[in-house]
């Protein structure tokens, strides 16, 4: 049994005549009545019976009609819908973005690519969460399209250097440290840290960074997302190192340029392999890497 079987055997018992039948499929009669008797084989029951030139389901062909037209007509709304997802002029994109990108790249890409007569009708349904999150929901099919900071060994991805983030040291406003604009991460040593946890794509980062430097910290707790940290720093649990992001100023929290050399943390655009053969999706993956490389970041 076929797809192309149904499609006939529902034209046959809504026309009732094998040539109007096949006319409607745009193929031949000897092509349409092949098919039913090939169907009917398969199904081991007599689905029609002739009455003069007309053709007209059995009592099974009934029973079989009501499950196949109901059928197809679902099928072809999927079909629909997935022409409407993946158009590139009006399809959709399941977004998903690190939660340091939500107050400002993110947003501006979309804005930005939106604004474009072209791109006006396309849809974004958004997602956030850690790297590792990200790239989870890239793998399960959940997002199309993924800013990340942390590389998967997965062939099936493919990453970009979209942005990069400084690293600075943030200390609660009265910290004995809040009065220097600049230090090497040696002075700190004394204070405790809020850390990054093991889920955050941050994590690796760090632990490489202070490694290259030979400096071991004293961890007072470890949390997974920035602002939850910036959070426990104005309430004096701990100093942190974090990227410089924008959202730093909103807590009372002080922010202090590291003098160290340290190596800025890479942001990736991300996405299944596959995906980028559909043209919504490739549209806004090469927008994302031209507009921000045409604009310095």
């Amino acid at each position: 049994m076929n797809l192309r079987q149904l499609e006939y055997f529902v034209l046959l018992a809504q026309s009732e005549h094998m040539t109007k039948a096949a006319e409607l499929a745009n193929t031949s009669q000897p092509n349409v009545s092949h098919a039913m008797t090939v169907l009917e084989q398969e199904l081991g029951v007599a689905l029609f019976e002739k009455k003069g030139r007309n053709i007209f389901l059995t009592r099974h062909g009934r029973v079989f009609y009501e499950y196949v037209q109901p059928a197809l007509q679902e099928l072809e709304k999927g079909q629909q819908r997935l022409q409407e997802m993946i158009n590139p002029n009006s399809g959709e994109i399941e977004f998903g973005f690190i939660y340091t990108m939500g107050s400002t790249l993110a947003p501006q890409l979309v804005q930005a690519f939106q604004q474009e007569d072209e791109n006006s009708e396309i849809r974004f349904v958004f997602h956030q969460g850690n790297s590792n999150q990200i790239i989870r929901m890239l793998l399960d099919d959940t997002i199309d399209i993924g800013i990340c900071s942390i590389i998967s060994e997965d062939p099936s991805l493919v990453f970009q250097v979209l942005a990069h983030e400084e690293l600075v040291l943030v200390v609660p406003e009265s910290h004995p440290l809040a009065t220097r604009e600049s230090l090497k991460l040696q002075e700190t040593l004394s204070y405790p840290y809020v850390y990054y946890g093991k889920q955050s794509g941050l994590r690796p980062y760090l632990d490489r960074q202070l490694k290259q430097l030979g400096i071991e910290l004293s961890v007072q707790c470890e949390l997974e997302e920035d602002h939850s940290v910036l959070g426990f720093v104005g309430e004096k649990y701990g100093i942190a190192l974090m990227p410089n992001i924008p959202s730093i100023n909103s807590y009372p929290v002080k922010k202090i340029k590291i003098e160290d050399p340290l190596e800025d943390r890479n942001i990736y655009l991300a996405a299944k392999k596959n995906n980028l053969e559909i043209p919504v999706l490739k549209k806004f993956y090469d927008f994302c890497l031209e507009t921000v490389h045409l604009g310095g970041r």
